[in-house]
């Protein structure tokens, strides 16, 4: 138990401390050389430069450096790929792929926010996301194009 001065020289007894907090500001760094093995998940940002074998949930943003490598799925609001990634990448907010990227998988993103570099190679799938149901082109009307309307003849043959 700790004892801090307050205001007005007054005592307060912060007794033990709260669970911890999620604090979205954090960015946790899986440096050139580390591996994990196993799912990493943080409400902030995941730097990969590394190798992880598991699912990364993060609830801010997920970067994977040129030299990183993600052997399983991302699953975040922003993600940055410059390095390799083989699994499911969902992006909820944006998502962008470096020239550097090397995707084998699925990605997930919205249409407005996927940003793709020239030299990102990717082999997979691709969903786009986004807040509207995609709409059909309208079907043409009888009097807008009279020349595509069949011909009838009423002369019977002889």
């Amino acid at each position: 138990m700790a004892i801090f001065g307050g205001k007005n020289g007054a005592t307060v007894d912060k007794g033990k401390p709260g669970p911890p907090r999620p604090n979205e500001s954090s960015m946790s760094i899986i440096g050139p050389g580390m591996r994990i093995k196993g799912d990493l998940v943080t409400e902030g940002t995941v730097r990969v430069e590394g190798t992880i074998e598991g699912t990364i949930r993060a609830g801010k943003a997920v970067v994977v450096g040129k030299e990183g490598e993600v052997i399983g799925d991302v699953v975040t609001q922003d993600a940055v790929i410059g390095g390799r990634v083989r699994g499911t990448v969902t992006a909820e907010s944006r998502l962008e792929l470096q020239a550097t990227a090397q995707i084998e998988g699925q990605i997930s993103a919205r249409a407005q926010h996927l940003v793709l570099e020239e030299g990102c190679r990717f082999n997979g799938q691709v969903q786009m996301v986004g807040d509207e149901a995609p709409r059909a082109l309208p079907a043409a009307t009888r009097t807008e194009s009279p020349q595509l309307q069949p011909e009838f003849s009423t002369a019977r043959p002889i």
